[in-house]
């Protein structure tokens, strides 16, 4: 039996949050799918060390699935996450349904401009109209201080600080490092629908990953390192979606590298879709 404040509702949400902010403490939001692991864990401390207390949020978010069959296929395990959060002395958990979250006749969506556009944005349209919808929402009922959000999907974190900046919202968005499984994986809950043999081949995109730490540090251009990550992958049995070069902050390709570089990687492994991404340093 958990004793963890569960919340269900905006306006659960809302005097929860109330109440903690007349008494002068700090709130600090984790948003979450589900499907909790390690990774989640680590957002989860890094909001307990910056604020006196902690929401988790779960709600797996329709708008932002551009196939059906994957927002069906999304893991949904809310009694154990709610455990879990319990388990880490998370002060609350807002899990609100879909109806909640979308009641009839809702029609607004946060069109995120310009960084929606390219890389995960060309390949799953509508994706960030959605996230960007619903992070608001998420923000707007929680009235968090913080925000925590995992650099691993580095394309969203920079969407939803572009958002919060747009619409002026008053809350701090904080990215924390990816967290990756003992052979390199970057921690998803995709990483449960991989079968064996695409679980080892999905291995070749940290592997791929340090040989381009090592190119950036060498004469190699941003193109040469896209065509290595992008040959290593498909040499172990991924099909590759993009490998980009980009910019950190506007997320446009770059022809020469800096330490506002990152590297962005979205590939096919045994019909699962997997990303990862690392900054990388130009030569000294």
């Amino acid at each position: 039996m958990t004793s963890i404040l569960r919340l269900s509702t905006p306006s659960d949400a809302h005097r929860w949050s109330d109440e903690r902010r007349r008494d002068g403490q700090s709130i600090g939001l984790v948003p979450t799918m589900g499907a909790l692991h390690r990774g989640h864990a680590t957002l989860i401390e890094r909001s307990q060390a910056l604020c006196d207390h902690t929401v988790v949020s779960i709600f797996v978010n329709p708008t932002q699935f551009d196939r059906s069959d994957d927002f069906d296929l999304y893991p949904r395990t809310l009694d154990v996450d709610i455990a879990l959060c319990d388990s880490l002395g998370v002060n609350a958990v807002y899990a609100p349904t879909v109806d909640a979250m979308y009641p009839e006749g809702f029609e607004t969506s946060v069109d995120p401009g310009s960084l929606a556009h390219r890389w995960e944005g060309e390949h799953r349209p509508g994706h960030f109209a959605g996230v960007a919808t619903v992070v608001t929402k998420l923000l707007t009922a929680v009235q968090p201080h913080i925000a925590v959000f995992g650099e691993k999907d580095f394309q969203q974190l920079a969407v939803i600080q572009h958002v919060v900046r747009d619409l002026g919202l008053p809350v701090t968005v904080v990215g924390e490092p990816t967290v990756r499984e003992d052979d390199g994986l970057a921690m998803s809950s995709r990483n449960i629908h991989l079968n064996p043999e695409a679980r080892a081949q999905a291995t070749s995109i940290k592997q791929a990953i340090d040989q381009a730490l090592d190119r950036s540090t060498s004469t190699d251009s941003p193109n040469d390192i896209v065509e290595q990550v992008t040959n290593d992958i498909q040499r172990s049995g991924g099909t590759v979606d993009y490998v980009a070069v980009v910019d950190r902050l506007t997320l446009e390709p770059v022809t020469d590298l800096n330490s506002d570089t990152r590297l962005l990687v979205a590939a096919w492994f045994g019909g699962v879709r997997l990303i990862d991404n690392v900054a990388l340093a130009a030569t000294e």
